[in-house]
């Protein structure tokens, strides 16, 4: 990367900037045993990742404050996380979060962290006596059920970033191909390998900063 490169960091949230996937631990916590086979039925490429959420959490009943104590307790950020958007805005690096999972509770977690001003693409989410209703909106407004990262990426992308992406899973497997730089964990990692796609494996955002401070 140049010094005269626009760049953005695309990161997502769930089993990245968190170790715990949120969203796992509420269906966990509210719904055991009723959400893993409609999961399983989304990993094989039968159910959109919007379908999924919109039926599992449709099941769960309870209030914000109920789930956030779920969130809060289980739910552990990964070290370096504060460090790097530090870094990033000190290097004028646009910082957004792109993510299917709540908006809620991740707005919680950063405002716990004293994380402010940082651009959040996720779920939206009302509650109802019914359940959970959830949705995501595409960068053009448009309520969208599968893909959202990739539309968001490529959005960026049309706008003139290079962009850096930083993942964990199946979900972002196609932004990562559409990136400029990959940096990925767990499953993120042997995928990239698997196609051929350069990244960088990352256990903390130390690990990222390194390498970040290698481009000057």
């Amino acid at each position: 990367m140049k010094n005269t490169d626009k760049i953005l960091i695309q990161c997502d949230f769930d089993g990245t900037v968190t170790i715990e996937d949120a969203s796992f631990a509420i269906l966990d916590a509210f719904i055991p045993g009723k959400w893993r086979g409609m999961f399983r039925i989304y990993q094989e490429g039968r159910m959109s990742v919007g379908e999924f959420n919109s039926r599992a959490f449709s099941m769960v009943q309870a209030d914000k404050d109920s789930l956030l104590e779920i969130v809060r307790r289980e739910v552990t950020v990964r070290d370096g996380f504060s460090e790097l958007v530090t870094y990033c805005k000190n290097k004028n690096f646009t910082f957004v979060i792109v993510s299917n999972g709540l908006n809620f509770y991740i707005e919680d977690i950063l405002k716990r962290k004293g994380i402010k001003d940082i651009e959040i693409h996720a779920s939206i989410t009302e509650f109802k006596p019914t359940g959970l209703v959830v949705r995501h909106k595409g960068p053009d407004g448009e309520f969208l059920d599968k893909d959202v990262k990739a539309a968001y990426t490529d959005y960026y992308l049309k706008q003139g970033y290079r962009v850096i992406y930083l993942g964990d899973g199946s979900s972002d497997v196609m932004p990562a191909g559409q990136s400029h730089y990959v940096f990925a964990t767990d499953s993120l990692v042997e995928y990239c390998r698997s196609k051929n796609i350069k990244c960088t494996p990352f256990t903390n955002f130390y690990d990222v900063i390194k390498v970040m401070e290698s481009w000057k």
